[in-house]
């Protein structure tokens, strides 16, 4: 990473995109676009990293986000992962338990981790030091936005110096919050709600034996609802809604922050880093794309924080624009995947938002009648194994899937328009076994028992970026596989625990066909490979992915 240093006299400075803010999902942005080779100026307002623990968990989806951005381990290094979820009514009686220890979606990671921003983003940074096609300038903010049929063009401002500077890109993404300048330049309205309730929020750092609740508990007390819980390295984490006359200044008294938190933690081992009010949104901006201008994150949506999902989000934003984004400006997809971004990632987004608002009423319930039926009912209802396997295993949370979009046929069928899982595999030359993204490559992935030992030269696959993943079964001698290189078209490995087989013998394939974002495109038996190419090729419907002549006609 080169950092930005304007001058008083400067040409236009030319890249593939602009980023506009670098919080987490601005720098997770830049680190995945920057992966794979493109041209990216990140601008952020702020000279300095931000210091404030804001966003403060996230789940597994993001960690594999993270993996995929070759930085999990430095991400999930200090990370919490929290064993449980209670539910508590004003009596201190648990009415409800997510049991987060027992929950595992598939995706390789735990379901809920707790994160320091500040750790975070400083990791993201670091991140981008790997690549020297990516810039980053601090204490720069955008002043103007214009475009045309081939470019954006923008005039940047060093805060500094009052020095003004113009760039032009082929994209500019608005990663800048919920109070987007990118927003507002090309002027997309947010539609939704703000809710009146203000809430504190409370950040520090605890001795460990100052911990007096050591669990993540959502305290649902109809006059004061709070949500407590340990978090990294240390920390922790409170929240509590304000009453009715209650001021910021009230709130944020010594005296008034020692009563508060008294309950979790003992006030003499707590030191506060941070102590605000805030309100939530759960708010949509109409579009997400206007042109070659594109939101992300908080600029696009904003959502209640009872799933932990805001941040989430941004980032399952970023996985899914960004391998697209590359695609085409390689030439290897046509303009035209760019629409399937938000036709893709808004009904997601606005499911996890109504599952938000919907776990709010639960936890908000504002008087001792309501209360008291929800207690009633959530402990009556879990007498049922299934609803209790529901609520204790997480299984109200949205899946990610796709409806529409870049899939085979254009909509969800069964399997294909899910997250594909990431069990481990045993790689031939590895200590032991790891977990599959790691050998799938930057592209589309055919995988399963049924690649074919020429499926990497099939000239119906020419020109597609595709990586063949042939599976053998439990007990295989890796010995007796090749060892992959790295930028080999067709690698083997070992099922280990014989996930990869399960899933397509369940789901009657032979192959899945995984995009880059691990999303299934197209399941197939072992004879339909001819099929899928053409499928892939007509869905790209770029001169680069059809490069043959006979793909073209036929998927035409």
């Amino acid at each position: 990473m080169r950092p930005v240093q304007p001058s008083g006299r400067e040409a236009v400075q030319e890249v593939d995109v602009v980023i506009v803010g670098c919080g987490p999902v601005g720098a997770l942005t830049a680190n995945l676009l920057s992966a794979r080779g493109v041209r990216t100026l990140v601008v952020e307002r702020s000279g300095a990293p931000h210091g404030q623990p804001r966003a403060f968990s996230c789940d597994d989806e993001a960690l594999r986000i993270y993996q995929q951005a070759g930085l999990l381990d430095q991400v999930s290094g200090d990370m919490h992962q929290p064993s449980r979820a209670d539910y508590l009514n004003r009596a201190g009686r648990i009415f409800a338990t997510i049991a987060l220890s027992e929950v595992d979606f598939g995706f390789g990671h735990a379901a809920l981790n707790f994160f320091d921003q500040p750790l975070l983003e400083q990791t993201l940074r670091a991140g981008l030091d790997r690549f020297d096609h990516v810039d980053l300038a601090l204490g720069t903010e955008l002043v103007t936005l214009q475009q045309d049929d081939d470019w954006v063009h923008l005039v940047l401002r060093d805060m500094a110096t009052e020095q003004f500077r113009p760039v032009r890109a082929r994209y500019v993404l608005g990663c800048d919050g919920a109070r987007s300048t990118t927003r507002s330049a090309v002027r997309i309205p947010l539609v939704g709600a703000s809710y009146a309730e203000p809430w504190l929020a409370v950040s520090g750092d605890v001795a460990p034996d100052a911990v007096r609740l050591g669990h993540t508990t959502f305290v649902c007390d109809w006059q004061r609802p709070a949500f407590v819980s340990p978090g990294a390295r240390g920390s922790y984490r409170m929240e509590f809604m304000l009453r009715p006359g209650e001021t910021e200044a009230d709130m944020r008294r010594p005296e008034t922050l020692a009563r508060l938190i008294e309950p979790y933690v003992d006030p003499a081992g707590f030191n506060i880093t941070r102590a605000v009010v805030y309100t939530f949104h759960h708010l949509v901006a109409r579009e997400w794309r206007r042109g070659r201008v594109f939101l992300l994150g908080d600029a696009a949506h904003q959502m209640p924080p009872f799933l932990g999902q805001g941040l989430c989000s941004g980032l399952r934003d970023a996985a899914n624009l960004s391998w697209k984004l590359a695609m085409v400006l390689s030439g290897a997809a046509d303009p035209a995947l760019l629409d399937t971004y938000e036709t893709e990632r808004r009904p997601h987004t606005v499911a996890m938002a109504r599952t938000s608002v919907r776990m709010g009423r639960v936890f908000l319930a504002r008087s001792r009648t309501t209360a008291w039926l929800r207690d009633t009912a959530l402990r009556g209802v879990q007498v049922v194994p299934r609803v209790r396997r529901f609520v204790r295993h997480f299984e109200f949370k949205p899946v990610p899937a796709y409806q529409r979009g870049l899939l085979a046929g254009g909509r969800r069928d069964g399997a294909v328009g899910t997250m594909f899982p990431q069990p481990r595999v045993g790689i031939p030359g590895s200590a032991g076994p790891q977990l599959l993204d790691g050998v799938l490559g930057s592209g589309f992935a055919v995988l399963g028992p049924g690649v074919p030992s020429g499926g990497p030269d099939d000239p119906r696959w020419r020109g597609l970026p595709v990586r063949f993943v042939a599976v053998h079964p439990a007990g295989t001698p890796l010995a007796d596989l090749p060892t992959p290189g790295e930028s080999d078209r067709r690698v083997d490995v070992v099922d280990v625990d014989g996930a990869i087989g399960g899933w397509l013998r369940g789901h009657r394939a032979d192959l899945v066909i995984l995009r880059p974002d691990r999303f299934v495109f197209a399941l197939a038996p072992a004879d339909g490979l001819g099929h899928v190419a053409r499928e892939l090729s007509a869905a790209l419907a770029s001169p680069a992915a059809a490069s043959d002549g006979e793909v073209v006609a036929a998927g035409r």
